[in-house]
């Protein structure tokens, strides 16, 4: 009887926990990127290299670079840059179903773009020197092109798995656009443009704009799409001639 009751409060235990961390996932998630960003800041505004870069830059850069790895680290990073989002964009408007989804993705990337041309010109981090493989200006924490691809790419995932495709569709579709965002990351790195630190900071940056992003604005522009669906199905129906 005991067992039984004990096997019954952890049941319950469980489930309340679950439910729990499902209906606060943005608060936890922006809570932990949040801690990591600020001690990430903190570090880089001390002037030192951390260990985490140090380990990177051995593990990414003197380790996995090969001729034949640069090409294609090459494309990973070109995946964030101006051309490839506004085809992505174009590709968005023409695909997805209405309007909204490209609106919220434009807006969404612009305000990407601002928060970290702001966050690079208040910690104002120099690149990395005499390893790059590849020509880039500007200071370098957050990484900008990480900063964009978990910002833009990201609301790609949020928007599939909230879409209305099968299961096993979703989670293949997620995947590749995750598998695109962490790649694009470690690209930035492998090319010598930007510190560990700087990636992982960018994404911090860009899941904490997304956990406010969905719950904000994605609502209003999803509203306004189902509104306008469900005035063109009012106007659809009231057109069609009812048979007696």
């Amino acid at each position: 009887m005991g067992d039984a009751t004990d096997t019954a409060d952890k049941r319950t235990f469980t489930s309340d926990l679950y439910r729990l961390l499902r209906n606060n996932w943005r608060v936890i998630i922006s809570a932990l990127c949040a801690i990591i960003f600020i001690s990430l800041a903190l570090n880089v505004l001390q002037g030192e290299i951390m260990k985490l870069d140090q380990t990177a830059y051995w593990l990414i850069v003197q380790r996995m670079r090969r001729p034949w790895l640069t090409p294609i680290m090459t494309a990973f990073s070109s995946l964030a840059t101006p051309a490839v989002l506004i085809c992505s964009l174009l590709l968005i408007a023409a695909f997805a179903p209405g309007r909204r989804p490209a609106t919220a993705c434009a807006v969404n990337l612009g305000c990407v773009l601002v928060i970290n041309v702001i966050l690079k010109a208040i910690v104002q981090r120099p690149r990395p020197d005499g390893f790059r493989l590849a020509i880039e200006s500007g200071f370098s924490f957050p990484s900008g092109h990480s900063m964009v691809a978990m910002g833009f790419f990201g609301l790609i995932v949020w928007l599939i798995i909230r879409s209305d495709k099968d299961r096993n569709t979703r989670l293949r579709l997620a995947g590749v656009f995750s598998f695109l965002i962490l790649m694009i990351g470690v690209s930035r790195i492998y090319l010598g443009v930007h510190y560990a630190s700087d990636v992982i900071a960018g994404f911090c940056v860009s899941l904490i704009w997304l956990a406010v992003y969905t719950r904000v604005a994605m609502p209003l522009f999803m509203n306004k799409a189902a509104g306008k669906t469900t005035s063109k199905e009012r106007l659809t129906s009231d057109s069609t001639p009812c048979k007696e």
